[in-house]
């Protein structure tokens, strides 16, 4: 096993995250199933490859400039990638969130400096309302010109982090990919692998998930679920359909059960964004059968769910 290099600085330890086939939970007569273990991340998401290049680009193009402070709206796993690389960087950072989203999300925004900013879910849910509420009190707090809006769903900045995962899958599946799936929040994770994948491999499937109780991008509507991280209640700035194949509506209770089955079959522990991907990816998997390879991705460390009741569920 070759040992990882030291790096620079912490920035440098975000990617290059191992991908590993499931081998218990995958039935007889499928394709084979990778995932990418995105948990293994600094600060155990794959927010982390967007979050450094949305500053970064921002840098280099002049937008984000010393002493200004970054602003934006983000569920938490957002937030803690962009909290992590302003301190790092030596900006301020302010993020608008919500009481909808695990309290160790929300802890760990403000202990890497952040000052957090609650939007009150009535529900405790994520509704149509939430995230748009959020977009427009992060966007008011971000008037002047020492503010820097960071507004993750529309910049096309992450598209360069979440390349750097397209090109390792291809790098660790050298036999190829055959279909690859994922969750779609503001989509940039799904479409930037996709732009990598496709244009190496014109004939992968790409598919794009959202929990089926809130299916914009299947049926046209919103809707109240529990899914951190995806089905923001409107179409996705930056989800292309040049891009993606199909997409496919989830059962939030499938994605929490299969959560609970990749820790105690697998020994992987994630959330229900990932539960979701692998539902999907192994239902595709029956679909190609033997000889095909699907992969999909582990968002992030289940860690940031342990307080819940997700895997105190049957």
């Amino acid at each position: 096993m070759t040992m990882p290099a030291i790096t620079r600085n912490i920035l440098d330890a975000i990617g290059n995250t191992p991908c590993v086939e499931l081998n218990h939970i995958v039935p007889d007569g499928c394709a084979r199933v990778f995932i990418k273990l995105e948990g293994l991340n600094p600060t155990g998401s794959y927010k982390d490859r967007m979050a450094r290049s949305i500053i970064e680009e921002a840098e280099r193009r002049g937008d984000l400039k010393p002493g200004m402070t970054v602003v934006e709206a983000t569920g938490g796993s957002t937030g803690s990638s962009i909290a992590f690389v302003c301190a790092i960087k030596g900006y301020n950072f302010t993020v608008v969130s919500s009481d909808a989203f695990a309290e160790e999300k929300l802890k760990t925004m403000s202990a890497f400096g952040a000052t957090v900013d609650i939007v009150h879910s009535p529900s405790g849910k994520i509704t149509p309302q939430l995230i748009p509420a959020m977009r427009e009190r992060a966007e008011k707090l971000s008037h002047g010109e020492s503010f820097y809006y960071a507004d993750q769903f529309s910049n096309s900045d992450v598209l360069v982090g979440y390349g750097s995962l397209g090109r390792e899958l291809l790098d660790q599946i050298p036999e190829g990919i055959d279909a690859f799936c994922g969750a779609v929040g503001g989509a940039g994770m799904a479409m930037g692998v996709a732009r990598v994948l496709k244009q190496k491999l014109p004939d992968v499937r790409v598919t794009v998930l959202e929990p089926a109780s809130a299916p914009v991008i299947t049926k046209g509507h919103g809707g109240q679920h529990g899914v951190e991280g995806i089905g923001i209640g409107f179409l996705p700035p930056l989800l292309d359909k040049h891009l993606y194949d199909d997409a496919l509506a989830i059962d939030e209770a499938e994605g929490r059960a299969m959560a609970r089955r990749l820790a105690r079959e697998e020994g992987i522990l994630a959330g229900i964004s990932t539960g979701l991907n692998v539902v999907a990816a192994l239902e595709i998997a029956k679909q190609l059968g033997p000889g095909k390879i699907v992969a999909t991705v582990a968002c992030d460390t289940g860690l940031k769910y342990v307080r819940g009741d997700l895997y105190t569920g049957k």
